[in-house]
């Protein structure tokens, strides 16, 4: 189980490292008013896809640490789907083309999967 759980944390990373690629040109620093514009933008991605990243290394390595940065993995693409989602429903413009909206329904259904197996390995 813990070879799926390491794919299933490679495509939902891969997912939400190009929803925040898409992110940046709707320019979602505008959308949820951060300060800093771009520059903040992009420096606080830094530890962020660095986290992403050791987390696969912690789940490839079957390391319990593994498990929860999973688990936080599925929780932040369960509320990159709801807050868009959100969004979208009040007619906001961003995140309206077929392959955004793609990447967020993908993400949502890999974050339930890679969540319940996740979950399973802990129990």
């Amino acid at each position: 189980m813990w070879e799926f759980l390491t794919w299933l944390y490679l495509i939902n990373g891969t997912l939400l490292i190009t929803h925040e690629i898409d992110s940046a040109f709707w320019k979602e620093w505008e959308l949820f008013r951060l300060p800093g514009g771009i520059s903040f933008f992009l420096l606080i991605h830094i530890p962020m896809i660095f986290f992403v990243m050791l987390g696969l290394t912690w789940v490839f390595h079957q390391s319990p640490a593994g498990l929860i940065m999973s688990l936080v993995l599925s929780a932040g693409g369960l509320f990159a789907f709801v807050v868009h989602t959100y969004h979208l429903r009040r007619g906001r413009p961003e995140f309206r083309t077929v392959v955004s909206v793609a990447i967020l329904i993908a993400t949502l259904i890999t974050s339930l999967t890679q969540g319940m197996v996740t979950l399973g390995l802990l129990t």
